[in-house]
Parts: structure tokens; C-alpha cells; sequence
């Protein structure tokens, strides 16, 4: 057992990516995220060492489920992933539809 902690422990150090994420409210207010999914570091942004923050655009149904996303910045190797995770993401139930600005950085260690 403790053989298989540090084990996860030197996994989750070595993946070299320590993320960030942020959500920005635009004419609204703010809608808590209730299950975040991390996007996946691309293998290129690893490879090149790439780090930088995207910035989307995320329109959300009143249920909480993403409706849409949008770029709007961010280095083009880490967008996809960006994207691919946010739609994954559930916020908090709401009366109307929002439309809130989400940054995630991606920094490698």
C-alpha cells in the first residue's frame, strides 16, 4: 500500500503540469463549477515545454451542463485540451443560461 502511494505520489510529480483553473464572470454573476475535469497535457505542449494560459468563452445551460465553448486565447496546442475538458465541466444550476469567461493554465514544472 504505501509502495503503491508513492508510486502515485512520483506519478502525479513527474507529469510535469501543474494546473490552474479560473472562472471569470462576464455580466453575470459568477457560476460555481461543481465537477472540474483537468484538461490532459498535450504530448507536443510536453515535448516543446510549452506553457500559457487559454482563455475560453463557456455558455452554460440553466442545469449547469456547458453548452458551448469558444476560444478566445491561448497557445493553439493547448486549446483542444483546454476545450475538450471544460465541456466535461458541471456548474451550479442557475434560472437562465450565463456566459461565463474560463482561463486554465498550463505551466510545466
Amino acid at each position: 500500500m504505501r509502495r503503491s502511494v508513492g508510486f502515485l505520489v512520483v506519478l502525479i510529480l513527474s507529469s510535469g503540469l501543474l494546473m490552474r483553473t479560473k472562472v471569470q464572470a462576464q455580466g453575470n454573476d459568477e457560476r460555481k463549477v461543481i465537477n472540474r475535469i483537468a484538461p490532459v497535457y498535450p504530448e507536443l505542449a510536453k515535448r516543446m515545454h510549452t506553457s500559457g494560459v487559454v482563455k475560453l468563452e463557456v455558455v452554460i445551460r440553466a442545469d449547469g451542463n456547458v453548452k458551448s465553448t469558444k476560444a478566445l486565447g491561448g497557445n493553439p496546442v493547448l486549446i483542444l485540451s483546454a476545450i475538450d475538458a471544460v465541456r466535461k465541466w458541471k456548474f451550479e444550476a442557475a434560472s437562465e443560461e450565463t456566459t461565463e469567461v474560463v482561463q486554465i493554465a498550463f505551466e510545466p514544472h
